[in-house]
């Protein structure tokens, strides 16, 4: 939500850039989004947001 590069995240997560793609990947197809836009405008929606 911040618009981190996936390096970013991973660095902050502990965890390899190519593991923030997949996440990435897979909950943008669980909401049916097609840009990291619609997966953040659809994770409010969904109170997924802290």
């Amino acid at each position: 939500m911040a618009g981190l590069a996936d390096k970013a995240i991973a660095t902050q997560l502990g965890i390899s850039q190519r593991t923030v793609q997949r996440r990435l990947r897979d909950m943008m197809g669980r909401v049916g989004a097609d840009t990291r836009a619609q997966l953040v405008w659809q994770a409010a929606r969904r109170d997924w947001l802290p």
